[in-house]
């Protein structure tokens, strides 16, 4: 692999700038949890070492696709727990999603 775990922690940090995550009250220490995260990436990035150019893509943009559904997803149940409003964005996705039901 081309990255070590710290490698890629450090530029999730970078990431993060522009847009933080709220860790709240987690009972974790926020290094720990990039580091934890960015080790099994690195892992499951060097079993794809014999995958061709196009299956690592095509395995990468699965695995971020289910990660971005899944943030949104607890995103919107959060806001609804606590009677917050979604934005128009999403209220126009969930939209256009009961529309193709």
């Amino acid at each position: 692999m081309a990255i070590t775990p710290e490698q890629l922690a450090a530029l999730m940090h970078e990431v993060e700038l522009e847009d933080p995550i709220d860790f709240a009250d987690l009972p974790f220490a926020e290094e720990e949890l990039h580091l934890l995260v960015a080790s099994h990436l690195c892992d499951m990035a060097e079993r794809m070492d014999s995958f061709s150019a196009e299956d690592k893509l095509t395995t990468l943009l699965a695995v971020s696709a289910k990660l971005v559904l899944e943030n949104l997803v607890l995103n919107v149940q959060l806001l609804r727990r606590h009677g917050q409003p979604v934005s128009s964005n999403v209220q126009a996705l969930l939209a256009r999603l009961r529309k193709n039901d």
